[in-house]
Formats: structure tokens, sequence, C-alpha cells
């Protein structure tokens, strides 16, 4: 299970949408939303192998995206929403 927070460009570009798409096809539970400072932040869970995948995903961003950085963090397991949903 993993908490991340993406910097840049990444707000009024339906990246919240992207990353929503993304882990629900990599099948994880989970949540993303916007916060009032410009970023997009969120928590993941699935096996280690689509968590480190979402990550790049993540990472790379979509070509409407600038990323300037990625902090990504493990967490305690907890219950997340299933699929994968888009809060505020």
């Amino acid at each position: 299970m993993a908490g991340f927070h993406v910097h840049g460009r990444v707000q009024g570009i339906g990246f919240r949408y992207f990353v929503r798409r993304e882990a629900q096809a990599l099948e994880l539970s989970g949540w993303v939303r916007n916060e009032p400072d410009g970023t997009v932040t969120g928590e993941a869970a699935g096996d280690f192998s689509r968590l480190e995948a979402f990550r790049d995903i993540l990472d790379r961003g979509t070509p409407g995206s600038r990323i300037t950085r990625l902090d990504w963090w493990a967490l305690e397991e907890k219950p997340l929403p299933s699929p994968f949903a888009i809060i505020s």
C-alpha cells in the first residue's frame, strides 16, 4: 500500500481521471484528489508489481501534464475504495 503526491502541472488537464483509469486497469483500490496547492494526492493498494507499475505511470504523467516531483511512500494496510475513485 502506498501514498503518493504529484507535483507540477497536474490540475485542470484531466490528470485525476487519468490516474483513476490507470489504477483501475491495474486493478488497484484507492483514491485520488486535487489539493488546494495545485498538486494531486492519493493512496493505492494492490500487489507490489502493480503498485510499481502505477508509480512509473504517475512519474511519466500524460502528454498534457508536467511532473516535477513524485513523492511516494509506504502506508500501513487499511481499507480503501474499490474500484479506485476520485474523491474531493
